[in-house]
């Protein structure tokens, strides 16, 4: 699989501290990744890493086939969100965006046709001629979401994208982004599990400088080979359950009232799985809900609860 991204033991310090500490991390060519990871795991630092605007103490950068971020190379074909970044509060978002086109090498008619366009598509559409410091703190963040997909760009950077967002706004702009996906490779950073797992088809997790798991969505969350079966008690008895389903695994997690079935995809369908389990479990207790994989919290969570044991 051709990568858009790949990174090798990057190292970038301060002083004494490390924000990466030999991190490497590949992101395939038209996949929408997550990074996942706490405050100060060094995710911010690969993104400006990758985009050529931090000074790196070693390890090697490979940015879409062409090495190392390069003017010569890359300009038009990769955009950044930062976390933080704000607009001149003074221009017109439909001036602002036809400007980043005409730095992408856009000619100005495709510039401005792209700058209205993409302020359609985030909604804003009525607010093409408005100036930046009359928009709300959301219409900004949509107005830089823009930007980023001026001139269609093949790689986009996005750190916090849907931070500050109203509820409504902040689905429209994961189906906006979702809609990427195969079409553009996007790599966002969020706190956010939730947006993740409805937005990106991969996910790594940062800890301490390093990337600790780098997967598809449905490897890490188990979408494809564990059912998990929210009962109304424990249990009584496990024997029955296993004897349905010899090669499956079972687990009972108390604390959560689930049953966890980890399965051979290439052997068994999840309605497979369901016709043997369900009727002892049912003898023995209620089922509330049954899932097809963890939740990418849980999933998260477990990982970093992994780490801090090691």
């Amino acid at each position: 699989m051709e990568n858009a991204i790949e990174t090798v033991s990057l190292v970038k310090r301060y002083g004494a501290r490390r924000a990466l500490d030999g991190l490497s991390l590949a992101v395939p060519r038209y996949a929408v990744l997550g990074l996942v990871g706490p405050n100060g795991a060094g995710k911010t630092t690969w993104m400006m890493s990758v985009a050529g605007l931090l000074h790196l103490h070693g390890g090697t950068v490979n940015l879409l086939g062409g090495g190392p971020f390069d003017p010569a190379v890359h300009s038009g074909r990769v955009t950044l969100l930062p976390q933080d970044s704000e607009l001149p509060l003074e221009s017109r978002p439909v001036d602002l965006l036809t400007h980043y086109g005409l730095l992408q090498g856009l000619t100005r008619r495709e510039a401005e046709r792209s700058a209205a366009s993409m302020l359609q598509e985030v909604h804003l559409g009525d607010r093409l001629a408005a100036t930046v410091r009359s928009l709300s703190h959301g219409m900004r963040k949509r107005v830089m979401i823009a930007q980023c997909f001026i001139g269609f760009p093949e790689l986009v950077l996005l750190d916090e994208p849907l931070s500050g967002l109203d509820p409504r706004e902040t689905a429209h702009m994961r189906a906006f982004l979702t809609r990427r996906r195969g079409r553009q490779t996007l790599v966002i950073s969020s706190h956010n599990l939730h947006d993740i797992e409805v937005m990106c088809d991969r996910v790594a997790f940062i800890e301490k400088g390093r990337t600790v798991r780098n997967a598809t969505l449905d490897e890490i969350i188990g979408a494809s080979n564990m059912l998990l079966y929210r009962v109304t008690a424990a249990p009584a008895d496990l024997a029955p359950l296993s004897a349905a389903v010899p090669d499956a695994t079972l687990a009972y997690d108390a604390v959560n009232g689930l049953l966890c079935c980890r399965y051979d995809p290439r052997r068994d369908t999840p309605e497979q799985i369901n016709a043997r389990v369900l009727p002892p479990l049912l003898a023995q207790c209620g089922v509330i809900d049954v899932s097809r994989g963890d939740s990418l919290e849980a999933a998260y969570l477990r990982t970093a609860g992994d780490m801090q044991k090691i």
